[in-house]
């Protein structure tokens, strides 16, 4: 990435990216890049910002389907549901040590700002 001159790192929100978001973070400081994602536990690693589902809120709503499954349901007759509550979160730490200057539109649009 560093030979390659990359502007950002864009990391797809799985359980490996997740495990890793200390290691990108730090990775991104290092180069001098933002590195976005789509779970808010990224930007609480250290990176710059995500955009995704409130994780806390599908847990709970995964809370629904194990109770229909435990009364008989069958999971393939239940309907697949996206998530309803999603999440902008804004590490200004990061954006501060990166001298990113976020327009306020954005900011107002945060869900929650790690100051």
């Amino acid at each position: 990435m560093a030979r390659g001159k990359a502007e950002a790192i864009i990391a797809f929100p799985d359980g490996l990216i997740i495990a890793q978001a200390r290691v990108i973070a730090d990775f991104a400081a290092k180069l001098r890049i933002p590195a976005v994602s789509g779970w808010a536990e990224f930007a609480d690693a250290g990176n710059l910002m995500t955009y995704g589902p409130d994780l806390r809120e599908s847990w709970r709503h995964v809370s629904v389907y194990v109770d229909k499954i435990l009364r008989g349901a069958k999971p393939a007759d239940l309907p697949v549901e996206l998530p309803t509550k999603l999440e902008l979160v804004i590490n200004m730490r990061t954006a501060k040590a990166l001298g990113l200057t976020l327009p306020p539109s954005l900011l107002a649009r945060a869900d929650r700002i790690i100051e």
